[in-house]
């Protein structure tokens, strides 16, 4: 079980808005492309103030508004037929691009553990990595957990806004990151045992 499980019923709450950007004559890739930008710029953002309280609020909100990007650029994609091998590619690139711009400037946070946030990030880069093997050997792109995209965001998103609060990192933030990496190792596990199937 992960949150990537709950994507059907986000992306029919989403539906509205596809329809609005498809008759704007919106493309999948442009959606993807704003994902990736808004991801750096945040990124960004948090580096140059080292994880000022009003940037680190805002991330969670930057979280929901990529997942719901995301999801948009799939529907857009599957659902009215824009489906391109360049499109699978800026996606999956996107995906990994955004990840590291947006996760590794964390461990600039006085606190936060850079060694731990370095292979939270790193351990990320391995699930997707493992997820589109499965496509590549001959299967299906892996999406198992339990600690997905969906899921890594949710924890960074959990980390800012905690942080960001006024709560200081410290043993809680260490075991949060430490637990992420052991469940994204499972997830590599899974994700390729399940692939050779």
């Amino acid at each position: 079980m992960t949150i990537y499980d709950l994507k059907p019923k986000f992306q029919a709450l989403l539906r509205p808005i596809v329809e609005s950007l498809h008759t704007k004559g919106i493309t999948p890739n442009q959606v993807t492309w704003a994902a990736l930008i808004l991801s750096i710029l945040t990124g960004a953002l948090v580096a140059l103030t080292q994880g000022e309280t009003w940037i680190l609020l805002l991330i969670p909100f930057v979280m929901f508004i990529r997942m719901a990007l995301n999801a948009i650029d799939g529907i857009l994609a599957k659902e009215y037929d824009m489906m391109s091998d360049k499109g699978a590619m800026l996606n999956e690139l996107g995906d990994v691009i955004s990840d590291v711009a947006l996760y590794l400037p964390l461990a600039l946070i006085s606190g936060l553990s850079p060694v731990l946030v370095v292979l939270f990030v790193v351990i990320g880069l391995f699930t997707e990595v493992a997820g589109i093997l499965g496509a590549v050997i001959g299967g299906t792109r892996r999406y198992d957990g339990p600690m997905g995209k969906s899921d890594r965001a949710f924890v960074v998103g959990l980390l800012a806004l905690l942080i960001g609060l006024g709560v200081m990192p410290g043993w809680w933030s260490d075991g949060l990151l430490l637990l992420s990496i052991i469940l994204g190792i499972v997830t590599v596990w899974n994700r390729a045992r399940k692939g050779l199937e």
